[in-house]
């Protein structure tokens, strides 16, 4: 038994130094407020983490926020994984950690999980969902560029997109390990939109709906439990 928990512990230590390396690198903790143990032990926040971690290496003037809970029209609040602000607009990032089989339309309602074994699972259309995040955007922004806002869904490498159907240009639906060369591809063949006065200007409107307080993630999360 000694010997088992020896080993589980050298294995451990293989695998979380190279991440805790990354982490100390990042500024992912300063970004998010999560620390290691919260970014590592949570699927969702170390999909985000390794996210922030690729595209924080890209080169360009862009910057990263991440965890914001923006307003609604009407009340409530929209979380958004991570965002993007560049000279090429600003990018929208939903994170879904999830393994299996996805099959999805950009005009349907649902998504589906599947597994070998027959299982399956509906999730909300992630594209819809970071729609809504995007009008969010808009509004405090108050700029609705049809050519600002690029929409990212990132699957982690854990799952297969068996058939994933897209009608919009500006949409990317895709795993995480294609997310640079996508991303680079994207600002290529894109315009400058932003200078760098309105970037800075931008993230520093952005900014204050990052880092919120437990009493707005409490609120977020109970709205979301009442809808469903």
């Amino acid at each position: 038994m000694e010997y088992i928990i020896i080993y589980s512990l050298i294995l451990a230590g293989i695998v979380l130094i190279p991440v805790y390396i990354k982490y100390k690198q990042s500024t992912y903790r300063v970004a998010s407020g999560n620390s290691f143990i919260k970014t590592v032990f949570n699927k969702g926040n170390y999909g985000e983490f390794l996210i922030y971690y690729k595209l924080e290496k890209m080169d360009g003037n862009h910057k990263l926020l991440t965890n914001l809970y923006i307003p609604k029209h009407g009340g409530g609040t929209t979380e958004i994984d991570l965002l993007m602000v560049a000279e090429t607009g600003i990018y929208v990032f939903e994170s879904k950690n999830y393994s299996g089989w996805i099959y999805g339309n950009e005009l349907q309602k649902s998504w589906t999980q599947s597994f070998p074994n027959k299982k399956k699972f509906k999730f909300f259309n992630p594209i819809w969902q970071n729609n809504a995040h995007i009008n969010a955007l808009k509004n405090v922004t108050g700029v609705d560029g049809k050519d600002l806002y690029f929409s990212y869904i990132i699957f982690s490498e854990r799952c297969t997109l068996k058939k994933i159907i897209i009608q919009s240009d500006h949409v990317k639906v895709i795993k995480r390990d294609r997310l640079i060369k996508s991303v680079k591809r994207q600002v290529k063949d894109s315009q400058m939109v932003l200078s760098n006065e309105q970037i800075d200007t931008y993230v520093k409107l952005l900014s204050k709906y990052t880092l919120s307080d437990e009493q707005t993630k409490k609120a977020h999360i109970k709205a979301i439990k009442a809808k469903g």
